[in-house]
């Protein structure tokens, strides 16, 4: 755009004495005038639908205005900046580019490698501090103990009592109280005699035996798994990669 520059001194002939052949004003002086003032015009950018080429510039409005005042590119970059403040995070699912040559300005620095973000938790320890790290993402194996509760027991002691019925068989039971049990004899015959065991040795016809043992039961077993799968990344949340940037300065 150029600017109108006047190039001839009109008021000045008017100071001319009569006669000078200066003080005329020439059709030429007037043409050649008129010519710079389109010259001028015509390089001016219209009020309505403006075309700008070049560089225009124009002044930049303090941050936070709110207005149809003309935004500069120093506007627009203090607008970024200040929703990037230092500290701030930037993501992108495809390009790979350094956020201070995407947007303009900071300094930026690669974020979070294989690592996802969670929200501060003063009431957890595990989350009560910026950036505190934890987890694990290839502990596959967990270390668990599975177990079994029994009770074992020591039985009373018993006695078995041998004797004999009277008709020459020999009779055997496991005697464990003072009431009478029927019992098999030797000859593997059935007898339905009731005997009453005896209360001691002399009793007996043949005598009786005893044996007083304590005796232990134990249990054995073994524990199923539950769930299926190797336990491969058992404690990864799903999760989606992107590349990640934290903004230092």
């Amino acid at each position: 755009m150029s600017n109108y520059s006047k190039t001839t001194d009109f008021a000045a002939k008017d100071a001319l004495t009569t006669g000078n052949a200066n003080k005329i004003v020439k059709g030429t002086e007037i043409d050649d005038e008129f010519d710079s003032i389109q010259t001028a015009v015509n390089s001016k950018a219209d009020t309505n639908d403006a075309a700008l080429t070049g560089t225009p510039t124009a002044p930049t409005a303090s941050f936070g205005t709110d207005s149809t005042q003309l935004s500069t590119t120093a506007f627009v970059q203090a607008a970024m900046a200040a929703v990037y403040p230092v500290g701030s995070i930037y993501s992108n699912a495809a390009v790979a580019t350094n956020p201070a040559t995407l947007l303009g300005f900071g300094t930026w620095t690669a974020y979070a490698a294989g690592r996802v973000l969670v929200g501060l938790d003063s009431g957890n320890t595990a989350f009560d501090a910026l950036e505190e790290t934890g987890g694990s993402a290839d502990q596959a194996n967990l270390a668990h103990t599975h177990s079994i509760s029994a009770t074992t027991s020591s039985e009373n002691a018993h006695r078995h009592n041998q004797y004999a019925d009277g008709t020459g068989n020999v009779q055997g039971a496991l005697v464990t109280s003072t009431q009478s049990a029927a019992v098999a004899a030797e000859d593997g015959t059935s007898s339905s005699t009731q005997m009453v065991p005896a209360t001691n040795e002399a009793d007996a016809t043949l005598g009786q035996s005893s044996e007083v043992a304590a005796h232990t039961h134990s249990v054995s077993g073994t524990t199923g798994s539950q769930g299926t799968g190797d336990g491969t990344n058992a404690n990864l949340q799903p999760y989606i990669t992107v590349y990640m940037w934290k903004r230092t300065a």
